[in-house]
């Protein structure tokens, strides 16, 4: 029997560790059912191992996940059925025409199968189906990957750095074939990348995660609301600025320096640094690249302490 939640995926303090790593550190995620939701996280945040336990590849040391509504290590293979994946490998049998893989496919995943959204993704790939999985580009694998993925028409689609290592082409194509034919089902996306253009172009909501714990969860245009930049003019030697309130970052750029600050009014920012001598100012949104690295690098330059919450 089909169990529908409104939460796709639910984590409770969940939390495994490799050795002395501690990959995920109490992790508490909910994520709705519906849209695109990205995942970003420097290397080494928890993501991957995130994935894999909600699979039910991999089980945790402590906590619980759930995903679609069912515990993730108790699935069977009914419910992963529910569940697409695509991951950065792209690992498919190599000995395997094209034609005898997507059969394979549709044998296992026979109740929910679409051939639809198959030949579509394919077409973006011009892949053919005499052809052997190891004569494929690793963009037609990407492809191919996507399309057996859509085909088994998934509730949630789970993609783990999908374009990592393609070409602009093969990029291209795999995000045109996401967005026509992947959102045009009725299935809840988590994309995981590193590529804040991906991530700007597909999602809806963004989740941050660091040295595995959830440290932001809201829309892209939100937490960009929350950080602003400043060009600022010292007229003689550049003050201390490190205690500054809500200060992310500083960098000489020529005659100026640039600042980015969270969580900051103007008129509080102003005076601070009016404060410290500031001959000339100007504040200027910021986008969503600069908000995330700005956001990650402070974390990486100091101790960890206390989380950042929406």
């Amino acid at each position: 029997m089909s169990t529908r939640s409104d939460w796709v995926i639910e984590t409770c303090n969940l939390s495994r560790r490799f050795g002395t790593k501690l990959a995920l550190d109490a992790l508490d995620l909910r994520v709705a059912r519906g849209g695109v939701h990205a995942i970003v996280g420097a290397n080494g945040a928890g993501k991957s191992t995130l994935f894999r336990i909600l699979l039910g590849f991999m089980t945790p040391d402590s906590g619980g996940a759930r995903v679609l509504g069912l515990e993730s290590a108790g699935l069977r293979a009914e419910d992963r059925a529910r569940i697409g994946f695509v991951n950065e490998e792209h690992q498919l049998p190599s000995w395997m025409r094209v034609a005898e893989l997507i059969a394979l496919q549709r044998r296992q995943y026979a109740a929910r199968w679409s051939d639809a959204p198959l030949n579509e993704v394919l077409a973006y790939f011009q892949v053919q189906a005499d052809q052997r999985v190891a004569q494929l580009s690793r963009g037609e694998r990407a492809g191919l990957s996507l399309a057996l993925a859509l085909a088994q028409g998934p509730e949630l689609l789970l993609l783990d750095e999908p374009t990592l290592g393609l070409d602009m082409v093969a990029k291209r194509a795999f995000l045109e074939a996401l967005l026509r034919v992947g959102l045009e089902q009725d299935c809840t996306v988590i994309y995981c990348s590193h590529l804040m253009d991906e991530i700007e172009r597909l999602a809806e909501q963004l989740i941050v995660i660091e040295r595995g714990r959830l440290r932001y969860q809201s829309t892209p245009e939100a937490l960009c609301e929350r950080v602003s930049l400043w060009q600022v003019e010292f007229p003689f030697r550049s003050p201390e600025l490190k205690d500054l309130p809500g200060l992310l970052c500083s960098q000489p750029l020529g005659a100026l320096t640039e600042l980015l600050f969270l969580d900051q009014s103007e008129g509080s920012v102003r005076h601070a640094l009016q404060a410290r001598g500031a001959a000339r100012m100007a504040s200027m949104p910021v986008g969503l690249d600069r908000t995330i690295n700005a956001l990650l690098s402070q974390r990486h330059a100091r101790p960890a302490g206390e989380l950042l919450h929406a």
